[in-house]
């Protein structure tokens, strides 16, 4: 049996592998949920549900079918907050550091999973790699809860009670898992300034990209001249740092704009600013909410919806079609509108296969999406279109906001949801790659004649 698995995962491809060993996890998972003492007394939950909670988590998504706090006794919440560390860090990145622990040595064929799930394109370092994520996401959260834990301490009666919460908020957030125990999200600290900048501080390390950490902290701590150098940041931390901020700006502008008159009539400036600046942070991946995002107008729902849509960095927590591919979207377009084949930007071409890469990942996503909204708008006709497009860019995005309609999801309806956040969870590039295979190059071609386009 043992020889045949083998055989079998060395005959299909890095994607493949990777799409099999999360169907696993996800298998375990439900066994984890499934276990005596997880739930509360007197609960029981529909087998669907158990296997939706296991997809969400496993997918750091966030969006839930139950009340976790009201469903999951403390033993659940560490099963939960488990789940959530081998969805963030990656299935691979956490195999890879048990293998390390036990003295074995990392053959070729883990590195090039290693190189699958995280977006890599070298084989060299991957190992280091891993050990960096590992120590910077771990270290993160404890930093995180220590941070929740002295200030929830006015919050909750005891110490216990208030460090429990403090770690779950801290992994939840970092993982960008968007799960609470609070039953409320992050509602009940929508008056609380430093809660929130802390959880968008976990939310943007979690989602920014661990290779992207990883400069900075080399920048920071490491030697900032190389020889007669200084430390040069890469294009992608380059392009990954700024696409990011630009939409956190964006986000927070906008929705102020289209709110000003409506959700924020008669709040303070500061209330309007840290409801605008906090739900536009979680879009990118986070999941938590400060309020009913369902109180939002229709265009602050659609602009919320894209940036959802977009989600977060790749090799990061975060899913969507990632923001370095709604970047070189963005360029392809300026360049193509000036004229321009090759694009330049900090003094560095870019290839010519990311841009149609970047491409055919949008134009994927955004069938797959159209696809399950038309589904789900027959499967589950009760709900407003403008709700099932929020649910369906939440679950591909991997961020866990929703108008409040999953719970009353039908099965189909539920399916399709699991399925995107799988999808969000593996990437776009990964999912290409599971019906197809191995790159292949044709030794010869035909003639080329021009169409007429647009």
């Amino acid at each position: 049996m043992q020889k045949d698995w083998k055989e079998w995962l060395h005959k299909r491809s890095p994607a493949q592998v990777i799409t099999a060993y999360y169907l696993i996890s996800i298998t375990f998972s439900v066994l984890l949920l499934s276990l005596p003492g997880v739930h509360l007394p007197n609960v029981e939950v529909p087998f669907v549900d158990t296997v939706f909670t296991a997809v969400s988590a496993v997918s750091v998504t966030g969006l839930s079918v139950v009340d976790i706090s009201q469903t999951y006794s403390v033993f659940g919440y560490f099963v939960i907050m488990l789940i959530l560390q081998f969805g963030g860090i990656g299935i691979m990145a956490l195999g890879t550091f048990f293998w390390m622990l036990l003295g074995k040595k990392i053959g070729l064929r883990s590195r090039r999973l290693i190189m699958a799930d995280h977006n890599q394109y070298a084989l060299s370092g991957l190992v280091q790699l891993v050990k960096e994520i590992i120590k910077m996401i771990v270290f993160i959260e404890i930093i995180g809860m220590l941070i929740f834990g002295f200030h929830f301490l006015k919050y909750y009666s005891s110490w216990e009670e208030a460090f429990l919460h403090a770690l779950f908020a801290s992994v939840s957030a970092t993982t960008n898992g968007g799960m609470d125990i609070t039953g409320a999200s992050l509602v009940p600290f929508a008056d609380d300034y430093f809660v929130q900048l802390i959880t968008i501080i976990l939310i943007t390390l979690g989602a920014i990209g661990f290779p992207v950490l990883i400069e900075v902290k080399e920048y920071l701590f490491g030697r900032k001249w190389e020889g007669a150098y200084p430390y040069r940041f890469t294009l992608f931390t380059k392009i990954t740092t700024i696409t990011y901020a630009g939409l956190l700006i964006f986000g927070t502008l906008i929705i102020i704009l289209f709110e000003f008159q409506h959700f924020f009539q008669g709040k303070s400036w500061h209330e309007s600013f840290f409801y605008a600046f906090f739900q536009s942070a979680t879009t990118r991946s986070g999941g938590l909410a400060t309020m009913d995002v369902s109180e939002f107008t229709m265009p602050t729902l659609l602009v919320m919806s894209v940036l959802m849509f977009i989600g977060a960095s790749p090799s990061s927590v975060g899913g969507g079609i990632r923001t370095t591919t709604f970047a070189l979207n963005i360029l392809f377009i300026w360049h193509f509108a000036r004229g321009t084949r090759d694009i330049k930007i900090f003094r560095r071409e870019l290839h010519h296969e990311d841009i149609l890469k970047s491409l055919v990942i949008t134009i994927l996503a955004t069938i797959m999406c159209f696809s399950a909204v038309m589904i789900m708008s027959i499967t589950d006709k009760q709900f407003q279109l403008i709700e099932i497009i929020f649910e369906v860019c939440s679950a591909f995005g991997t961020t866990g906001l929703s108008m409040g309609i999953t719970p009353d999801l039908s099965t189909g309806g539920k399916i399709i949801i699991m399925i995107l956040m799988f999808i969000g969870r593996i990437g776009l590039t990964s999912f290409l790659f599971i019906i197809g295979g191995k790159e292949q190059k044709t030794n010869y071609h035909y003639p080329k004649e021009k169409i007429i386009i647009g």
